[in-house]
């Protein structure tokens, strides 16, 4: 994503209500990941700053430990489609949410035989650059299954629908029974 030189980078995840946006000042930590690291999502936190949820903490991280030092801001699902309308290009989308949690008995939401296949579902459209399939996604299930990324996934095909996409995935995994897939895409 930063190979293209994004003017701005729009990362979005679950966890805000709508309207909220995240930018210099708030901050966010890993402690309860067992990490002693406080993250600020831009410039440095300061005191008044709102917390970010866990998905924001970890997209900042992903662009320190990237050295992305540009603008950045923060959004729930609600809010991607305005904003990548309304922002000019060079941008870059940052979207952080895990598959179901349901792909083993020792996932922290119980075996359920439909999680793979929901996973393999938004793997394909990750992998083929469907964001029409990503934008239909059944939240109802993704909620049953556990998915917390659902939501953002099905923003992302919204807000990129009619677009053509190259389309990588590097990670499709189920490690301790959560799906976790890390593609990238490119929309012209």
């Amino acid at each position: 994503m930063l190979a293209v030189r994004p003017e701005v980078v729009v990362v979005v995840g679950d966890g805000e209500a709508p309207g909220v946006r995240f930018g210099p000042g708030d901050g966010g930590d890993l402690r309860g990941l067992g990490i002693d690291l406080e993250i600020a999502f831009a410039e440095r936190v300061r005191p008044g700053g709102r917390r970010l949820p866990l998905a924001h903490t970890l997209g900042s991280w992903l662009l320190d430990e990237a050295g992305f030092a540009g603008a950045r801001v923060g959004v729930g699902p609600a809010d991607l489609g305005q904003l990548v309308r309304d922002l000019p290009g060079p941008l870059g989308v940052l979207a952080i949410g895990d598959g179901s949690a349901r792909r083993s008995v020792k996932a922290p939401g119980y075996l359920d035989d439909a999680a793979a296949p929901f996973d393999a579902a938004v793997a394909a459209a990750l992998a083929s650059g469907d964001a029409a399939v990503l934008a239909g996604l059944d939240l109802g299930e993704g909620e049953r299954l556990l998915a917390a990324g659902a939501p953002t996934w099905q923003a992302v095909g919204a807000a990129l629908a009619g677009r053509d996409v190259i389309a990588h995935v590097h990670l499709d995994a189920a490690p301790f029974g959560v799906g976790y897939l890390v593609a990238d895409w490119t929309a012209a």
